[in-house]
């Protein structure tokens, strides 16, 4: 499966030798760039130990190597709302 936008993962050296130190990753989206077969570009944020973004960045994983953390939350389904009725306005005497 396919990490999506929003989901928080933990990148090891199982993803890339490259991540000799892990970290923690937020995705903005998957790139659908060339790649060998079970690896993925990724683009999104490197988080600190809070949570909050500490840097941009796009990283070059293998799939399996990837640990899910945190899943984005289910998109809410679209909400249509009834068009709003005018208002009855009564005219305003001056004087």
């Amino acid at each position: 499966m396919l990490p999506r936008s929003g989901d928080v993962l933990h990148v090891t050296r199982a993803a890339s030798v490259q991540f000799l130190r892990p970290i923690m990753f937020r995705v903005i989206r998957v790139l659908d760039w060339p790649t060998y077969d079970g690896w993925i570009w990724l683009e999104g944020y490197e988080l600190n130990a809070s949570g909050d973004a500490v840097s941009r960045r796009s990283i070059f994983v293998q799939r399996e190597g990837l640990r899910h953390l945190r899943s984005a939350p289910e998109p809410r389904p679209h909400t249509v709302r009834a068009p709003r009725r005018p208002v009855a306005r009564t005219p305003v005497r001056v004087g």
